[in-house]
């Protein structure tokens, strides 16, 4: 909890601006309507979370929304009967797409940068080629109902946030959650103390991949089907995750952290707007600080001083 202090304080200062410059958002419906809107970016952040504090990118996430909803859209096109094995199925192309990325990165030794811009281009290139860029088909009202109803005043999408954020919440506090930063904060000496690294990373990715499926579903119901849907959430996922202090390169961070720097970055989207700042500046607001968030933490964490071989047998 401690961790995720600094980002909270943030989360507030914007939050109190946002009530500053719209008075709205302080009733409940207004604050409401702000959480559906982040649910998809928290929950991506969360899977991302898993995935970079175990050592690892995953930059596929992006392109996996948007194959989901237009996979969803085509499947289903109006047939309320096949909404659930459709919703089953991109459950499972989310979870196969993690388990490729971690296995291609943990067994074939390929660094996960590289697999999954792959994989992100892979993706981007099935979409184009089964769409035309123009896609098809229609998703029925039982599959939008997540990202538009709600269970009386609370929408779903912040229900089902509260449900994915509690689960990671308890795998970090569980034995998986110790795997995971020990692995990222020393792979060699995890594998040497007896934990199944590879096994560790691969779970990760499938979170991630677990959590962009559950986004593709929330952005289809909320924004519809477009080719676009999942653009750059890879990046404003990893935003998210740097702004709540995790550290690039694995081993530090909370999830709850994370998940307050999903908030909090679709906070400052929001007051930008109600300023009539152009959202055009959302990337460059996201790759400052990326910038700054990688500088800070080669500040505070010093690179490890490993001797030559040559300093080893002098000191000897």
């Amino acid at each position: 909890m401690k961790r995720a202090l600094p980002i909270l304080a943030v989360l507030v200062v914007l939050l109190a601006a946002i009530a500053v410059a719209n008075p709205f958002f302080l009733e409940p419906a207004g604050f409401l309507a702000f959480l559906k809107r982040a649910a998809p970016l928290v929950i991506l952040a969360a899977g991302q979370y898993f995935v970079i504090v175990s050592g690892e990118f995953d930059l596929s996430v992006g392109s996996l929304v948007t194959a989901e909803v237009v996979i969803a859209a085509r499947l289903i096109d109006g047939d309320e009967s096949a909404t659930w094995p459709v919703l089953a199925l991109l459950v499972v192309v989310g979870l196969l797409v993690g388990l490729v990325n971690g296995v291609v990165t943990t067994k074939l030794r390929v660094p996960s940068f590289i697999v999954t811009l792959g994989m992100l281009l892979v993706l981007s290139g099935a979409v184009f080629l089964w769409t035309g860029g123009a896609p098809r088909g229609a998703l029925s009202e039982g599959f939008r109902v997540f990202g538009r109803g709600g269970l009386g005043p609370l929408p779903w999408s912040v229900l089902i946030l509260l449900a994915m954020g509690a689960a990671a919440i308890w795998l970090m506090r569980a034995d998986f959650g110790k795997t995971l930063i020990a692995t990222g904060d020393n792979e060699r000496a995890a594998a040497l103390s007896g934990v199944r690294v590879d096994r560790a990373k691969i779970f990760a990715f499938m979170l991630s991949g677990l959590s962009a499926a559950v986004t593709a579903i929330l952005l289809g119901g909320f924004a519809g089907v477009s080719a676009q849907v999942g653009q750059g959430l890879e990046f404003s996922a990893i935003t998210a995750v740097v702004l709540g202090g995790v550290v690039l390169g694995g081993g530090r961070g909370s999830v709850l952290a994370a998940m307050a720097g999903a908030v909090t970055l679709e906070a400052l989207f929001t007051l930008l707007n109600l300023y009539g700042i152009s959202g055009a500046l959302e990337f460059t607001v996201q790759g400052v600080i990326i910038i700054a968030a990688v500088a800070a933490g080669a500040i505070r964490l010093p690179r490890k001083f490993t001797p030559r071989r040559g300093d080893a047998h002098a000191a000897s």
